[in-house]
C-alpha cells in the first residue's frame, strides 16, 4: 500500500488533524484551502474510509483518523530529529566565524588557535577583528568576543568567559622609562581607574593617549614609557621576560563575554569554543596570579 501512498497527502492530513481546521492548515503550509481539501479527498479515497467527521465549525477525527494521526505524529517527529541531525553534521563542517577585539585577538587568541584546531579538526574558526556593537547578519559572523562595556540588548545570547585583569608594566631591561604612561583611547575610563588604584606611582607621571593597546604595548617594549594594559594581552611578553610588572594587577570591573544571535545549545561548535575559551582564560588567570 505504501507505494501508492502520497507522503504529501499525509502531511496535509497531519496539519489538518493537528489544528482541526483546513484554513489554518492551509496557512501553515502556504497553500490554498482548495489544495488541502483535494489532498484529503485523495487520501480518503485511496484508504477507502473517512478520516474526518465534518461538523459545522471544525473537523473531528474518526476512529481510523485518530489512529493514523498518532502514527503520523511519531513518524514526522522522527523525521524532524533525523533532519536536524543531518543539518548539524553539515553545519559542523562549515567555518565558525568569530569576531574579536583586535589586540586581544592578536596577542592572546591567535597564538592559541592552533591548539583549538588540534582538539577539534572537524571545523575551522575564521577570525575577524572588530570591537563594540555587533550586527551578526550584516557582518556575517557567528560569535563575538566582547567586553561588557556596552549594552548588546536582550535579543543577543551571552556567556561570560572571564573577568578582565589590568596590569601596569614596563620594558624588562629599561632602567628609566621616563614619566610617560601610554593609555589606549579605546577605553575612555582607563586613566581614571588606573589613578584610583596606583596613586603612589603617579606623582610624576603623565598620560599619553594612543589609538590602540597594541601601540601602547609596542611603545612600552621600545622603552618609551610604561603602559596600563589587559594582562591577557601581555602574557607572552611577561613569560618571555620582555615586560615586567611595575605594580600589582587589578580587576577593572569589566568582563569578557561570548555573544551569539542564536542560543548556544543549537550549535555544538559554539559550545565547544565557549568552553575552550573559558578554560584557556582560566589558565591565563592562574599563571598571572603567580606574578603577584
Amino acid at each position: 500500500m505504501i507505494e501508492r501512498l502520497s507522503l504529501n497527502s499525509l502531511k496535509f492530513f497531519y496539519y489538518v488533524a493537528r489544528y482541526e481546521s483546513m484554513t489554518i492548515a492551509a496557512e501553515r503550509l502556504f497553500v490554498t484551502q482548495g489544495a488541502v481539501s483535494k489532498q484529503l479527498k485523495s487520501l480518503e479515497e485511496m484508504l477507502g474510509f473517512a478520516l474526518f467527521i465534518r461538523e459545522a465549525r471544525k473537523l473531528r477525527l474518526t476512529q481510523q483518523g485518530e489512529i493514523l494521526f498518532d502514527c503520523c505524529q511519531q513518524v514526522f517527529q522522527q523525521l524532524d530529529q533525523c533532519l536536524l541531525q543531518l543539518q548539524q553534521q553539515t553545519d559542523i563542517k562549515k567555518n565558525l566565524v568569530l569576531s574579536c577585539e583586535p589586540t586581544i585577538a592578536m596577542k592572546w587568541l591567535i597564538p592559541r588557535l592552533a591548539q583549538f584546531k588540534q582538539l577539534y579538526p572537524e571545523f575551522e574558526v575564521s577570525l575577524l577583528t572588530a570591537g563594540g556593537e555587533v550586527d551578526f547578519r550584516a557582518q556575517n559572523i557567528d560569535l563575538a568576543l566582547r567586553r561588557d562595556d556596552f549594552d548588546w540588548g536582550t535579543a543577543v545570547y551571552s556567556e561570560k568567559i572571564a573577568d578582565e585583569q589590568m596590569l601596569y608594566v614596563k620594558a624588562k631591561h629599561e632602567q628609566s622609562t621616563g614619566n610617560q604612561v601610554f593609555i589606549s583611547k579605546s577605553r575612555p575610563q582607563l586613566w581614571k581607574q588606573f589613578k584610583r588604584h596606583h596613586q603612589a606611582q603617579l606623582k610624576e607621571m603623565k598620560a599619553v593617549s594612543l589609538e590602540h593597546f597594541y601601540l601602547c604595548i609596542e611603545a612600552c617594549l621600545a622603552g618609551l614609557g610604561t603602559t596600563v594594559v589587559s594582562a591577557y594581552m601581555v602574557e607572552r611578553e611577561l613569560k618571555y621576560h620582555l615586560l615586567q610588572q611595575v605594580a600589582s594587577g587589578y580587576a577593572d570591573g569589566s568582563s569578557y563575554y561570548l555573544l551569539s544571535a542564536q542560543p548556544f545549545e543549537e550549535d555544538v561548535r559554539k559550545l565547544l569554543l565557549r568552553d575552550w575559551l573559558r578554560d584557556e582564560m582560566q589558565q591565563s588567570q592562574l599563571w598571572l596570579a603567580t606574578l603577584n
